[in-house]
């Protein structure tokens, strides 16, 4: 069962996943879950899709995880995998093909400990899009989304983080700067090119061509998510 509609409480709980997918319980919106759902698709797994709604849980979906987060795996042998670099590093390691991850315990601390760093600025595009949808001074958060910007596109020296070509550090990165219009990002992205091309090489991956929704998507859900009452099916 793939749903497009995002399941409430009250909803059915979908059966055992089939033999032979793996099921992702996602939200369309989240960029937690899309990280997940980038890695399915650039590994060309087959899965299907439930969306759940984060304001209206269902019961059936807390019992499988009781943090009542997005994104979720659970395996046609009833295991779940919660966590979305969790569940991306899962599903390299336990699925054929493109390894997304290095191979070297080395390249995969160096991504490990940029994923780290960009987690802070992830915090501030966060704060900058809620400060300002309340009318707040957010100039000083501002400069610091600026710097942190100039400061991870100093670490890119190839067309990817992950080096020449694609790899699972880009597709962690890339949900947020996705959004780069939708949180006002785009401003602050003038004095960093590297990122600007890096954006545009992003879209041309096939998997992120798959995932990705328009900007008016993206923008409508998150000025729901402002206003407080997030439309979790916007443009269904």
């Amino acid at each position: 069962m793939a749903s497009e509609k995002c399941l409430r409480n009250g909803s059915l709980e979908p059966g055992p996943v089939p033999e032979g997918l793996i099921r992702v319980y996602s939200m369309r919106f989240c960029p937690y879950a899309e990280r997940t759902r980038l890695v399915l698709k650039a590994k060309g797994i087959n899965h299907e899709v439930v969306n759940i709604n984060l304001s209206d849980k269902p019961d059936w979906f807390m019992k499988k995880n009781p943090q009542g987060k997005v994104p979720v795996l659970e395996t046609c042998t009833g295991d779940i995998i919660c966590e979305s670099t969790v569940t991306c590093e899962f599903l390299d390691e336990q699925y054929e093909g493109k390894k997304l991850l290095p191979s070297c315990p080395l390249g995969k601390a160096k991504q490990k400990m940029l994923l780290e760093r960009y987690s802070e600025i992830v915090t501030l595009f966060y704060k900058t899009a809620t400060g300002r949808k309340k009318g707040e001074n957010i100039s000083e958060t501002q400069e610091q989304v600026k710097n942190k910007l100039k400061e991870l596109e100093e670490v890119k020296k190839t067309d990817f983080f992950a080096g020449d070509t694609i790899g699972m550090i880009d597709y962690l990165i890339w949900p947020w700067l996705e959004r780069e219009k939708a949180f006002g990002l785009t401003p602050y992205l003038e004095d960093t090119p590297g990122l600007r091309k890096w954006i545009e090489c992003m879209k041309k991956d096939p998997a992120v061509k798959e995932v990705m929704h328009p900007d008016d998507y993206l923008e409508g859900f998150v000025n729901s998510w402002l206003s407080g009452n997030a439309n979790y099916d916007y443009g269904l």
